[in-house]
């Protein structure tokens, strides 16, 4: 089965979602991004009662962030320090995290490679 993409905003009271796919009219909210993917699995399996469909488990689903969805929600990320540790100019990056300019695929890519390299590195660490 093809994976359900859902678009998840971060609201001023937890995050909301929906689905991605045209014809699929599913959505929900929760106060934590666990709980939001519970909610979207008894959403989506509600819904697809309702239609015949398959039901589906969380590995079926895919989350969704935009850039600035992406830094609200993990605001331990500093946008700063990130673009100049993947060479992005600091003024970019802030109008990409602040929605003022929408970046493309590669820039995307860009960022997503510096913060997974920055995961790995820092999931490799040990700490005295």
């Amino acid at each position: 089965m093809k994976k359900i993409v859902f678009v998840v905003e971060k609201t001023s009271d937890g995050f909301s979602a929906y689905a991605l796919e045209d014809g699929v009219s599913v959505g929900t909210s929760a106060d934590s991004m666990a709980e939001l993917k519970t909610n979207i699995v008894d959403a989506y399996n509600s819904y697809a009662e309702m239609e015949g469909l398959d039901e589906v488990t969380v590995d079926n689903i895919q989350i969704q962030l935009d850039i600035p969805q992406l830094f609200k929600f993990y605001n331990e990320i500093n946008a700063s320090a990130l673009g100049n540790r993947i060479g992005m100019d600091k003024t970019l990056i802030s109008q990409y995290v602040n929605g003022h300019k929408m970046p493309g695929q590669k820039q995307i890519a860009r960022i997503i490679k510096g913060i997974k390299d920055l995961g790995e590195e820092l999931s490799s660490l040990e700490l005295a």
